[in-house]
């Protein structure tokens, strides 16, 4: 199985932003991580942009035929999945299956964060469990 982590914007400052919310890990270290934990079950491809355009890009890449398949997509979009119709409606475009995650309750912060303009077109959303979320959507996508 061969699937992608998508992270959007200002991940890829995870350990050294707003530790308190997010943690004291960059998540090139929980990589690291989910690599070895899953190692003989799932190859893993990461990717990191702050920019809303390229992370659409991304998810038009991995649905072209001619370019090496995946199995799934898991996709932390950030801010972004409160703001983008744009993002949302790649994701509708799309035939591969996507987990939306959050590494933070989204639901314990700021009103706004309560709404993803994702959520509809993916197949689940996993918020709240720290970076354990990631392995969270793995595990879906074995099962």
């Amino acid at each position: 199985m061969k699937l992608i982590i998508i992270n959007g914007p200002n991940l890829n400052l995870l350990g050294t932003r707003e530790p308190n919310t997010y943690g004291s890990t960059s998540f090139e270290t929980y990589l690291q991580t989910l690599q070895s934990t899953y190692k003989s079950r799932v190859e893993l491809v990461y990717y990191q942009s702050n920019v809303e355009g390229e992370i659409i890009n991304k998810l038009h890449e991995i649905n072209d035929k001619n370019k090496p398949k995946f199995d799934g997509i898991i996709l932390n979009a950030g801010a972004y999945s409160h703001t983008s119709l744009a993002i949302a409606d790649a994701i509708a475009a799309i035939e591969i299956k996507v987990v939306e995650v959050h590494i933070s309750n989204v639901f314990a912060r700021e009103a706004y964060r309560h709404i993803s303009f994702l959520s509809k077109n993916c197949v689940g959303s996993i918020t709240g469990f720290g970076l354990k979320s990631y392995d969270l959507a793995i595990d879906y996508f074995l099962k």
